[in-house]
């Protein structure tokens, strides 16, 4: 799922770099060298295919063995990193960008007549809760609760919060070191105080976790993993089910709601009505795309609202006792639907907004799992579109009619939308040189106007240019590709450029502010962010034509944006780096292993690489509905087809690869990091060095602390800028992009 995007580095003049990568290829004396890494064959079948896998040893993470392994492979890519020649010089520049930034807000909600937010202030590690009485008004705002002072190594993390509908009390999960793992502890909003009531395991890195108050704020129904000997030790990621806390009670007293029939790779997420009268329970499916609907009705039942096959994605409670659902079935460009509450049933529903050429975006993937991007006011449904990446917001009258369109800027995303007074709404907009912003929309106006809640930035880009192309794929597809560059570029095939992409879940590749773009603007750099199929950028059917047995449609997407670029003279190949973290991290090792020639330096976040085993990992269950399993002839032959881990081919010359991953990494499973770096750094030809980076402070990304990711950041940068070829600091006439 993810959700996570991050960008690059520095150095010297290209003499000195080959001279310096020489060296280290001769192995300098002042850095430590690889670690022997003996092979110990395990073989395995799949339906009739024999399968080696020299390196299964490495996924053992408790083994003594693999840690000094690991160990000793940090050991040398720190120390290649940090003797590169401008290493300290964008260390300095990145911490600048990255701690002197404006405070940001997110994760809005309003309740009580308060508006509570998560806020992100630099030099702080983490996000902290706040309240306020407007979005125009955060000057009165109050600490809620500051996980910087729990914890001041700055690796306690929120990972989602809920307050009660009085805007009283707030349950808050918290976890560490970035594992999700997250209990829900309780505090009183007015005083931060926190009770004595602790939830044990409400949140986790494979199904998330949720919470929903009653009415009167007097309990609440969570999402809770099996505990104790409930289940056996491989199950204690899965099951989740549905229970209700009194407040002051023991958790082992806590009463079973639902959830018994739900599937072993159920996420739940919960969310009361405004009178908390009712309470709604989204259960996807894994995360393929399939959801079920449950309903709390008042005299204490749930009914089964929706099942997977009705392909309802999303719902959401109005003002006017109603639910409103986003439905693909024979609208794989999305249909909003109207349920009244007092029947409430699926064949009770009208359509509301029909099909059009728009595509509704329906929901978003939030920290508490996927949550409607939809919002009935007192008489209007704002509705987000997806146009390829970038977003727009149409507006309906409560019988269907198209009103307007909320104005925002060119190639921008729309994030968060709020109900605010009335008919009017809030909504969070970025673009790629935009820093992020609540704005506020009158309908009675129809304008727009920037609330008190904005980013700014230390460096501006006046001097940058945003333009779409269209890459054609192996099958004669248009695939978007976004390019940012300054203003004059000359189309010489000289310029370095970093690609990146993700391309699955789903999960759109939306424009997203930066500051860190203006090092790389400055260094005569492009940038370009591909719509790869696998996301919804046009609809569900461009989603289906990325996933399982059509996934090979997303590589071949990549590689056409890749080639796009060369041909189209904005880079070459020895100027060409891509980036990828999750199922983009996937996509690198597909790309590098099918096409190794096309790239020059390639980086990796916490990817899946061995895709034969990656449903035999916790999370890799709730993925199966996405990628298939090996357990299936037909799927496995499509997996088996691209998998990167098994199509390393011994003396490639493949290019330079960075891979990172995180110690506590409960989605994907480091070991896939090690493996791929093991096999790679055996089977090259080439010179380029393949490093490996394993954080023990961290884990698939969300609950990172601002330290870590400054380092991060210097890291990734610092290895593109040198295997680019890049100059760092280059002269440049742009007065802002010097902090």
């Amino acid at each position: 799922m993810v959700r996570l995007g991050l960008v690059c580095v520095a150095l010297w003049t290209i003499a000195i770099m080959s001279t310096f990568l020489d060296a280290t290829d001769a192995a300098a004396p002042s850095i430590p060298p690889l670690p022997p890494t003996p092979k110990k064959p395990v073989a395995e079948e799949f339906h009739g295919v024999k399968v080696i896998d020299d390196y299964r040893w490495l996924e053992t993470a408790s083994d003594p063995a693999v840690q000094r392994w690991t160990n000793e492979e940090n050991r040398h890519t720190r120390a290649i990193l940090e003797q590169y020649p401008a290493f300290s010089t964008v260390h300095e520049h990145v911490q600048t960008l990255m701690t002197h930034r404006s405070p940001g807000y997110g994760a809005l909600q309003y309740c009580g007549g308060k508006l509570f937010a998560l806020k992100s202030e630099p030099p702080k590690n983490q996000p902290f809760l706040v309240i306020m009485p407007s979005a125009d008004d955060p000057k009165a705002e109050r600490v809620v609760l500051d996980p910087n002072k729990l914890d001041p190594k700055g690796t306690t993390a929120i990972d989602f919060y809920v307050p009660s509908r009085d805007g009283r009390l707030v349950a808050v999960s918290l976890s560490e070191k970035g594992s999700e793992e997250g209990n829900v502890h309780i505090y009183e909003v007015t005083t931060g105080k926190e009770l004595a009531d602790v939830i044990p395991r409400v949140n986790g890195a494979t199904a998330a976790g949720s919470v929903a108050w009653n009415a009167d704020a007097s309990g609440f129904y969570y999402t809770r993993y099996p505990r104790g000997d409930e289940r056996s030790k491989a199950d204690l990621d899965f099951y989740q089910q549905v229970y209700f806390h009194k407040l002051g009670t023991p958790t082992t007293e806590d009463a079973y709601s639902i959830g018994k029939e739900f599937p072993r790779i159920a996420e739940v997420g919960l969310r009361s009505s405004e009178d908390g009268r009712y309470v709604l329970a989204t259960v996807a499916n894994g995360d393929g795309g399939e959801f079920a609907h449950y309903l709390l009705v008042p005299d204490g039942k749930w009914l089964q609202l929706t099942r997977f096959e009705d392909q309802i994605s999303g719902a959401t409670f109005g003002p006017d006792q109603a639910l409103y659902l986003f439905a693909r079935k024979g609208a794989p460009r999305g249909k909003i639907l109207r349920m009244p509450l007092a029947t409430p049933s699926l064949s009770e529903a009208r359509t509301l907004v029909a099909e059009t050429d728009s595509v509704i975006e329906g929901v978003v993937l939030s920290s508490t799992g996927y949550t409607a991007n939809f919002v009935p006011s007192r008489t209007r449904l704002y509705v987000v579109d997806q146009v390829g990446g970038p977003s727009q917001i149409r507006v309906f009258d409560h019988d269907g009619k198209l009103l307007q369109t909320v104005p925002t800027k060119p190639v921008s995303s729309v994030g968060q939308l709020l109900g605010a007074r009335d008919d009017e709404l809030l909504f969070h907009s970025e673009s790629f040189i935009d820093p992020p912003a609540w704005y506020r929309f009158d309908p009675e106006t129809a304008k727009v106007t920037r609330t008190a809640l904005f980013r700014t930035s230390p460096v501006e880009f006046r001097d940058a240019e945003v333009v779409r192309e269209f890459a054609t794929s192996k099958d004669g597809t248009k695939v978007p590709l976004n390019l940012i560059y300054r203003n004059g570029t000359k189309l010489d095939g000289s310029n370095p450029t970093l690609l990146t992409g993700y391309g699955g879940f789903g999960i759109s590749q939306s424009p997203r502010f930066s500051s860190l773009r203006r090092i790389w603007l400055d260094q005569g750099c492009v940038l370009a962010i591909a719509n790869l199929r696998g996301g919804t950028e046009y609809g569900e059917a461009w989603h289906k034509a990325g996933s399982l047995s059509h996934k090979q449609n997303v590589f071949d997407d990549f590689a056409a944006c890749a080639q796009h670029l060369i041909d189209r003279k904005y880079t070459s190949r020895d100027k060409l780096g891509i980036q990828g973290g999750s199922n983009g991290g996937l996509l690198m090792g597909a790309a590098l292993t099918q096409h190794p020639d096309l790239f020059r330096a390639v980086v990796a976040q916490v990817g899946i690489f061995d895709m034969l085993l990656h449903d035999r990992h916790p999370n890799g269950a709730f993925n199966v509905p996405e990628y298939g399993t090996v357990k299936d002839a037909q799927q496995f032959q499509a997996i088996y087809d691209y998998s990167p881990y098994q199509h390393v081919k011994d003396g490639t010359a493949y290019p330079a690869v960075f891979f990172l991953t995180g110690a506590n990494d409960g989605r994907v499973d480091p070991g896939n990091s090690r493996k791929m770096a093991a096999r790679l750094q055996a089977a090259t030809s080439s010179k380029s060095p393949i490093l490996l980076l394993v954080s023990s402070s961290s884990g698939h990304g969300p609950g990172m602390g601002l330290r870590e990711a400054v380092d991060h950041q210097t890291d990734i940068l610092a290895f593109f800028f040198q295997q680019l070829g890049v100059s760092y600091p280059a002269k440049t006439a742009s007065g802002p992009s010097n902090p």
